[in-house]
């Protein structure tokens, strides 16, 4: 009796954690590994959303035409989303990193108003996509836009910010920057003062340069700190989509139209092709899974070495 009353503790022991679990695990299945395992099962039918009679079971085909038939419209619609997404992730990436760790090296000296001007740095980071396109849309117009307008009264010709390349690309940077680094300019100015002070203290009686101080130890401090920001920007810059949405509607000539903009085409609509959508969307995730791997064993040697 003593010995089932035992076993039965130990049971309860191990259920414990598991009862007060079990909201976010119900939460977690319904709203994620459902959704995730039945995005799955939809890349690999030919799913029909008005009339699922008429779904048909194709196996690989889904990922064969977005991969490899090269006169499939959906090949030229994912690789062509692909290479702007990439190129967005090329370009995005290094400067949300660089400038926010400006930033925060600078405020690390607290220099006066530092924190007036951090707050000021951080709070687009509040705002919707909606109002962080309503305040610069209206900056990049060409016809009565505020830049545009200050370029004439200085005797410039108008710029076509949103109209012809470099510019749209230029355009989606920049307001991705303004909206996003404060985030990864938080998260690094927390890392540097986790860093002790008598570090900095040895390092300016050696002789060492600030270069040499930053290179030798205030990056090697912040490598998981560095490992964050850069994982969570890689992943945040592959699935862009409201800035070229509602910044370029794509344009000029489709050099804005990234990946998530295709899925979401292709997901719902009158012409949607869900088992095509589910397949560019997997197919995008292995694309962020190796990335950020790759990232993080790259973040994890600088940090060792």
């Amino acid at each position: 009796m003593q010995a089932s009353i035992k076993i039965l503790k130990k049971i309860g022991k191990y259920l414990q954690p598991l009862f007060f679990l079990s909201p976010y695990l119900t939460l977690f299945a319904i709203f994620f590994i459902f959704p995730f395992i039945y995005g799955i099962l939809i890349s690999f039918f030919n799913w029909d959303l008005f009339m699922p009679e008429n779904t048909e079971f194709v196996k690989f085909g889904n990922y064969i035409k977005i991969l490899f038939d090269n006169e499939s419209i959906f090949y030229e619609y994912f690789w062509s989303g692909l290479k702007n997404t990439l190129l967005f992730v090329v370009i995005s990436v290094p400067l949300l990193v660089i400038i926010p760790l400006f930033f925060s090296l600078l405020f690390d000296l607290e220099p006066p108003g530092y924190r007036i001007f951090r707050i000021i740095l951080f709070m687009p980071t509040v705002f919707s996509i909606s109002a962080v396109i309503l305040i610069w849309k209206w900056q990049f117009y060409n016809n009565g836009g505020f830049l545009n307008s200050v370029l004439v009264k200085m005797g410039f010709e108008e710029v076509p910010f949103l109209l012809e390349q470099p510019w749209a690309w230029i355009s989606i940077l920049v307001v991705t920057i303004w909206w996003t680094m404060g985030i990864n300019m938080v998260i690094l100015g927390a890392g540097l003062k986790n860093i002790h002070k008598t570090l900095y203290e040895a390092a300016s009686i050696d002789g060492a340069s600030y270069l040499q101080t930053l290179r030798h130890i205030i990056i090697p401090a912040l490598a998981p700190q560095m490992l964050i920001v850069v994982i969570t920007t890689i992943i945040a810059s592959f699935n862009i989509y409201g800035q070229p949405d509602l910044l370029t509607n794509g344009g000029p000539e489709f050099s804005t139209t990234v990946l998530m903009m295709r899925i979401r085409q292709l997901a719902i609509g009158i012409n949607a092709r869900p088992g095509i959508a589910t397949a560019m969307s997997l197919c995008l995730g292995i694309i962020m899974i190796t990335v950020s791997l790759i990232q993080a064993k790259v973040i994890k040697r600088i940090g060792d070495d």
